[in-house]
């Protein structure tokens, strides 16, 4: 992939770290981009004296990475998409205010679908269609989010924390009946930060809701009293789905865990399973 995003002909550097599945972005690059200062650096210096919160926070902020140079890979300082957003606010630029409205915009949906739920459905739905996804498949994509929410819900009823070790039930549930972690399926479909079930076919979405379904109504019945028990159950509620897996496999003779993703797809006669 192409680590030089390009932004009004000028080159932001950009890198992906695979470790927390984020892309970083050079700093410098892109407040020179958004300040048209000829010397970003010293830009940045200014940019933490006038605002103390953004200098308190720097060290959250900054992710030193190697980064491509014309003398070679060198460690610089770098930002995630979030971080980024938080340096673009000090920037007092007429290029960077698209960014800051866009935010602004961004905020207040979220305040607006807080308060109605159904707006963040309605949301979703154009998102998806504007992607080119048929209304079909983002029905299924939909209900697949609430199977989803009803699983986070019951694991924090259960005592589990967001975020780690949701990750780890999800890759125990997702192991059990794809063969593959989360990392594996997503490399195995070619895929970075994208969200793995935008990328499902039909079956593969059916299947993963049957797993996570099937593992909330176990965690129902049995109350898990710690992350060792859920794991048996997230095990249990994945090897179900699996056993599904290999009877339709056996059946029509195709694998259903597929390598295809929404941008393989484009084009061919494979599309349908995804759009």
């Amino acid at each position: 992939m192409n680590n030089i995003k390009i932004f009004e002909n000028k080159q932001i550097r950009s890198t992906w770290n695979a470790e927390d599945e984020k892309w970083y972005f050079v700093i410098v690059d892109v407040v020179a981009v958004l300040s048209d200062s000829l010397n970003p650096s010293d830009y940045i210096k200014k940019m933490r004296k006038r605002d103390e919160q953004l200098s308190k926070g720097w060290g959250q902020i900054v992710t030193p990475l190697m980064v491509d140079t014309p003398g070679g890979k060198q460690k610089i300082n770098c930002a995630d998409i979030q971080s980024l957003f938080r340096i673009i606010q000090s920037i007092p630029s007429p290029k960077a205010e698209p960014f800051k409205q866009w935010l602004a915009k961004v905020g207040y949906e979220r305040v607006e679908e807080s308060e109605n739920p159904e707006l963040s459905i309605d949301r979703a739905m154009q998102t998806y269609l504007q992607k080119g996804y048929s209304k079909e498949w983002i029905n299924q994509r939909l209900k697949s989010i609430e199977v989803r929410k009803e699983l986070t819900d019951e694991w924090e009823n259960r005592g589990v924390k967001r975020e780690h070790e949701f990750a780890i039930l999800t890759d125990i549930i997702t192991n059990a009946w794809s063969g593959k972690t989360v990392k594996e399926y997503k490399k195995h479909k070619s895929l970075k930060k994208e969200n793995l079930r935008d990328h499902m076919t039909n079956l593969e979405l059916v299947l993963n809701m049957l797993a996570e379904a099937t593992t909330t109504e176990i965690s129902k019945e049995k109350k898990p009293k710690n992350l060792d028990e859920n794991k048996i159950i997230a095990k249990q509620g994945g090897t179900i789905a699996g056993n599904t897996r290999r009877e339709i496999e056996s059946k029509t003779g195709k694998k259903i865990v597929s390598n295809l993703n929404a941008k393989k797809l484009k084009g061919t006669n494979e599309t349908e399973k995804l759009r």
